[in-house]
């Protein structure tokens, strides 16, 4: 069965639980996650398939590999050639599905893209995610409070890692950090000693720990950082297989938990948190996926039952086929003082997974 789809603004957040609709509108689901090796990918998808089978729907969950894109081609084609009602996709590389997306505009699927923007598709219907902006915000401002960037002495050392240049995710991230870090930079505040100042020279594929790893053992032999050279007062890296892959590279350099740079991250993987509670890490945005997942949930149900689907933003996310109504969950600052409330009491992580 084919829907039609609705609209409508509703400013409200995602919170607490979520009643779902009813076996009376189950439909075939297709959700397409882009990869197995980031915890994050497996609890997104385990959790969205949760609750759209708590929902009655019937649902395809495919993860592509290791962010293998022929694969998670393959993977969409094989759900639209299996009429699935409704797609859901988080993409490896949202330029990359132009062509097999046409299929599902062929047929009147919706397709509903989950945390990355599908880029250069008039196919896509909704967009849901986190407000990606806030997310390099909240980075930012960290690096400047515990700093204090507003009363420093003297310039500070900082290097900047983000993600691939072809997540459009990236350009909020980056566009919310700098936000709050390029005064600082502009200033003198701040020293990025590489000269690596631009998107495009931090950028780092796949989001891998590895590269990381090597371009800040790399930055570590060019510019001289350590212990007891060249000082290094912060690194922002935008998710937490970046940090990994810094904080890898600073111990083996001579750095430990009692002078180890601020390190920012984000999604709260479980490495991430023990390094955090190590005092490696200085801190993680929360993406809680449960949030996200139900969202989505309620927007399968929406379009399913040919209801008017809930977004709350209709000017930000452009596609270049248009602008694509959304739905912005809210990320939250994750640190050694809150983690426990934030990650154990929330049900999200157990004690003895941390």
């Amino acid at each position: 069965m084919k829907f039609k789809t609705g609209l409508t603004v509703m400013c409200c957040a995602v919170l607490g639980a979520v009643a779902f609709a009813s076996t009376a509108n189950a439909a075939k689901i297709g959700v397409s996650m882009p990869t197995q090796s980031l915890q994050r990918w497996n609890q997104d998808g385990s959790n969205m398939k949760a609750m759209l089978e708590q929902s009655g729907h019937e649902v395809d969950l495919q993860y592509a590999g290791d962010n293998d894109i022929p694969t998670q081609v393959n993977q969409i084609e094989n759900m639209i050639a299996a009429d699935c009602d409704v797609v859901v996709i988080a993409s490896i590389d949202g330029s990359a599905l132009t062509e097999v997306l046409k299929g599902a505009k062929d047929k009147n699927i919706p397709v509903i893209a989950y945390d990355r923007l599908i880029m250069n598709s008039d196919a896509v219907s909704y967009y849901a995610t986190f407000d990606n902006t806030k997310v390099g915000r909240l980075q930012g401002q960290y690096i400047a409070d515990a700093l204090d960037l507003d009363n420093a002495k003297e310039p500070l050392n900082i290097e900047l890692f983000t993600g691939p240049t072809d997540d459009n995710n990236v350009n909020f991230f980056w566009g919310g950090a700098m936000e709050v870090l390029k005064p600082y930079i502009d200033k003198g505040t701040l020293v990025v000693q590489s000269g690596q100042t631009e998107k495009e020279q931090c950028a780092t594929l796949n989001w891998n720990l590895e590269e990381a790893q090597k371009r800040m053992e790399n930055l570590i032999s060019s510019v001289g950082y350590g212990p007891e050279d060249t000082p290094l007062a912060a690194v922002l890296a935008q998710n937490d297989a970046l940090a990994n892959g810094v904080t890898n590279a600073l111990l083996a350099t001579g750095y430990d938990n009692t002078n180890m740079p601020v390190i920012t991250g984000q999604d709260c993987d479980k490495p991430a948190v023990k390094n955090i509670k190590r005092g490696y890490q200085s801190m993680s945005v929360f993406k809680d996926t449960r949030t996200l997942a139900a969202q989505v949930v309620k927007m399968v149900d929406a379009i399913v039952a040919g209801q008017e689907v809930p977004v709350n933003d209709t000017t930000t996310y452009d596609n270049g086929t248009g602008v694509i109504p959304s739905f912005l969950c809210e990320p939250v600052a994750a640190t050694k003082d809150n983690y426990q409330k934030l990650l154990v009491e929330s049900g999200y992580y157990s004690e003895d997974d941390l």
